[in-house]
């Protein structure tokens, strides 16, 4: 009995204090055991292991496609390089092969990005003004009367307006921004919309496929989506590739105006406004935003010409 006493004893001197005894004088020193969040703090801090530095993004946002096509962040000036010619003009270099603006910004990368916000914003109008038109224009052609007078009269009142003042005053109660622009153009281009719509419809509710749609008993619903708005669709494509142009080139004139989206933004029209002081002496300032719009407006009015001829072949000479 004393042997197996003296044993435990000697185990006991061993191995250390039990775990109560552990837990009882560690609540006497009043330290409490640390948290998991406190020793990975503390493992972070020792000296052989350095933090990694965060990366400094660029401050124009970014997205998926930034620095794939564009050489140089759309808003990164380069002090030594103020109004840098093409690359291959007399003192050009390489590194910017359009040339620089005023305060050293890349003109082939803010023409890129510049694209960027041109199409997509005027892809937006596009779709919006398509959209409620379409809507009104059927109203219009199924409805008839009062309902038919009063959108036409409204769309003709807004026709009787120049479309860049008309622009211009919606902006100017808004205020300047790209998306208060973008609502303008919406404004002006929803008419043309409209006036088309209508025309297709009355144009189509005379047709006996129509007339045997509603002797089968479909409801005017019905009749506006499935069975007449297919019909009119081809016009309608025509136009919004037409009005595509036209949105591109009214975004670009309130950009240059001071109207439409504001700098640093790299848009067209306020790239044209901002160059417009350097023409004589930096040419290369104004002539490629010049370009980029006229290039683009071009295409899309040829795109727009020939689905015309492709979707109504009766129209080709």
């Amino acid at each position: 009995m004393a042997s197996s006493t003296r044993a435990s004893a000697t185990s006991a001197e061993h191995h250390g204090p039990s775990r109560p005894q552990r837990r009882r004088r560690a609540g006497d020193r009043g330290r409490p055991a640390p948290s998991a969040g406190r020793v990975l703090g503390l493992l972070q801090r020792q000296p052989g292991r350095r933090r990694r530095p965060r990366r400094h993004r660029p401050p124009h946002g970014g997205g998926a496609g930034d620095g794939v096509l564009a050489p140089h962040p759309p808003d990164e000036q380069y002090r030594d390089a103020l109004l840098a010619p093409p690359s291959w003009v007399e003192g050009g270099s390489l590194r910017f092969v359009l040339g620089t603006d005023d305060i050293g910004r890349d003109i082939l990368s803010r023409l890129i990005f510049g694209a960027r916000v041109s199409l997509s914003i005027g892809f937006l109008v596009v779709t919006v003004s398509l959209a409620a038109g379409i809507a009104l224009g059927l109203v219009a052609g199924f409805v008839r009367g009062i309902v038919e007078i009063a959108i036409m009269r409204a769309m003709d009142v807004m026709l009787a307006l120049p479309s860049l003042l008309l622009a211009i005053v919606i902006v100017a109660i808004l205020g300047p921004s790209l998306i208060n622009a973008a609502m303008a153009v919406v404004v002006v281009a929803l008419p043309n919309y409209v006036r088309l719509t209508r025309a297709a419809v009355i144009g189509e509710m005379a047709r006996d496929y129509v007339t045997a749609s509603r002797v089968a008993g479909a409801g005017p619903v019905r009749l506006m989506l499935i069975t007449v708005l297919p019909n009119c669709m081809a016009p309608l494509i025509v136009q919004a590739t037409l009005g595509f142009s036209s949105a591109v080139l009214d975004l670009a004139a309130l950009g240059f105006l001071g109207m439409g989206a504001q700098p640093p933004t790299p848009e067209w029209g306020t790239m044209l406004s901002n160059a417009l002081q350097f023409i004589q002496r930096a040419w290369w300032v104004v002539t490629f935003p010049g370009l980029a719009i006229l290039l683009t407006v071009l295409a899309f009015n040829l795109m727009g010409d020939g689905l015309r001829d492709a979707l109504d072949p009766k129209l080709k000479r």
